[in-house]
Parts: structure tokens; C-alpha cells; sequence
């Protein structure tokens, strides 16, 4: 398998500019990154600047980081199935903006948490919620797929189970720009097993026959604090964590996870190009 056929990078800072995330990226030897394309804990941003989006083109060419390369993440804030109005409405609003950042940017697709239901609404009336939110955006778009990531499950979270990933896929209008991430560490607190090739290739078979692996967009490689199932999210260190090494080792070696970004949001920034190399050298 050719090197080059696995997008690896790290969930990079953008402070100073989103035009710096490119830079960042380079730095750890990567050929894939996330950012977030405003602050994360804000609701609301200052548009892009022409020249930021100029500037930040640019150096995506320049260092060689094409768009589907590029997996931005959501605010954390925003909840596409909140069952409250004044929740859904804010929530909505967010979104569309960072999914009309990301178009400004070339960068084709946005990572996001499904939502919670607050325990105010039922799974179904959520996940409903959910994908109606996803065709508003895309219906106010162009070019930009949603990519729904999996959960840990904590709290009233929805998106541990594959079946839930599945739902919202199958309310969504556009086929085309809808997809989903898998994080290694959500995956194995919602009780996915990932450790050992057995247990891997059950999992990922169970994602194809629940959802497909032809909506697979992304995955975020993380190791985990916390024991299988758990539904606690605590990331962890590669291979320093209740996962081991095994998993990232199966998922070097898989074809099927060729040329979609792989984003480390592992807890110590200083090691992610020794954990970039790391992963690199299990091919």
C-alpha cells in the first residue's frame, strides 16, 4: 500500500488566523488537518476577511493540502436536534455559517456531533430534528458535504450507534453531501470493539452493513482513558491507552480508509508528528 494513499494529520490551531492552520499542519509532517473555521465557543463570529481566505488558498496549494484533505470541525455549541425553539433556531443559524465558511475556504465538507435530545424529546423526534437541520444547510449551500460523527454517548447524546448515523443518512435529501467520521475513541466507549483484528474487522463490518462505508468521510484517531463502553469520552495518547496499539495498526493497513482524512485529537500537541510517524510506520 502506497503511503501517500493514507491522509494523516492533527486537529491544528488556527489562532491568529484560520491561514495559519495550513502552516501548523506542515509543521507535524501532515498530509491531512482540522480546524475550526471560527472560535469554537462563540456563537457568533466576525466574517472571514477576503484576505484570510485569500491567504489561506494559497498556502493549501502551496504546501499541498488539497480541499477534501481538509476536515474542519463544528462549534461544540451547536446542537443540530436541540428540541427547544429558541436552541434549534440558534443552532441552525451557527451551522449555516460555518458551512458557508467552509465554501468561502474550498474546503469541501464539515465535521459535526449529531446532537442531544436534553432528554425533552424522544430519540426519533431528535434524529428527525437532526436531519432536518442537515437539509436546511445544505438546501442554503453548495459544495459543502456534512460529515456526522459518531459519539461516545455520554449523557443524552445521540450517535453511539451506528443505527443512528444510519437514520439520519437515510432522512437526508442530498445523497451526495452527506457522510460520517469515526472516532476510534467515541467508537470503543459506545462498546465498538476495535482491539484486536478480530474485533476490528467485526466493527467496521457492522458499520458497512448498517450504514455503508460508501458515506465514510473521515475518521479521528484517538486512543481512550476509559474501559469498552464505558460512554465516557476521554481521549488518550496512541497506543498509551485501554485501546493499544492494534486498532491504528488494522486501520493503517485498511484500503478502504484510503484518501479520507485521518485527524488526531490526541492530548499532547507536542507529540503528533512522533505520533504521525508512528502511525506511518505501521504500513
Amino acid at each position: 500500500m502506497e503511503l501517500g494513499k493514507k491522509w494523516i494529520g492533527a486537529h491544528v490551531s488556527a489562532a491568529g488566523g484560520v491561514d495559519n492552520a495550513p502552516h501548523n499542519a506542515k509543521n507535524i509532517g501532515a498530509n491531512a488537518f482540522a480546524l475550526f473555521t471560527k472560535n469554537q465557543r462563540q456563537w457568533k463570529a466576525r466574517p472571514l476577511e477576503d484576505a484570510v481566505i485569500a491567504s489561506f488558498r494559497e498556502r493549501c496549494k502551496e504546501l499541498g493540502f488539497v480541499g477534501k484533505q481538509i476536515l474542519p470541525h463544528n462549534s461544540y455549541l451547536i446542537n443540530p436536534g436541540h428540541p427547544e425553539k429558541e436552541g434549534i433556531g440558534k443552532s441552525r443559524a451557527a451551522l449555516l455559517d460555518e458551512m458557508q465558511r467552509c465554501e468561502q475556504l474550498g474546503i469541501p465538507q464539515l465535521n459535526i456531533h449529531p446532537g442531544s435530545h436534553l432528554r425533552k424529546i424522544s430519540e426519533t423526534e431528535c434524529l428527525a430534528r437532526i436531519a432536518e437541520s442537515v437539509n436546511r444547510v445544505l438546501d442554503q449551500t453548495k459544495g459543502v458535504t456534512v460529515v456526522l460523527e459518531n459519539t461516545a454517548g455520554q449523557g443524552s447524546n445521540l450517535g453511539n450507534r451506528f443505527e443512528h448515523l444510519a437514520e439520519i443518512i437515510n432522512q437526508v435529501e442530498d445523497k451526495d453531501r452527506i457522510g460520517f467520521c469515526i472516532d476510534t475513541c467515541h467508537a470503543h466507549a459506545a462498546g465498538y470493539d476495535l482491539c484486536s483484528p478480530e474485533a476490528y474487522q467485526q466493527t467496521m463490518e457492522e458499520a458497512n452493513r448498517v450504514i455503508g462505508m460508501q458515506w465514510l468521510r473521515g475518521m479521528h484517531l484517538n486512543d481512550a482513558k476509559t474501559e469498552l463502553g464505558s460512554r465516557v469520552d476521554r481521549h488518550a495518547p496512541l497506543g498509551k491507552g485501554t485501546m493499544g496499539e492494534e486498532p491504528f495498526r488494522q486501520i493503517m493497513n485498511d484500503e478502504r480508509l484510503n484518501e479520507i482524512p485521518m485527524i488526531l485529537e490526541t492530548t499532547d500537541p507536542e507529540i503528533w508528528a512522533d505520533e504521525i510517524a508512528w502511525l506511518r510506520s505501521l504500513v
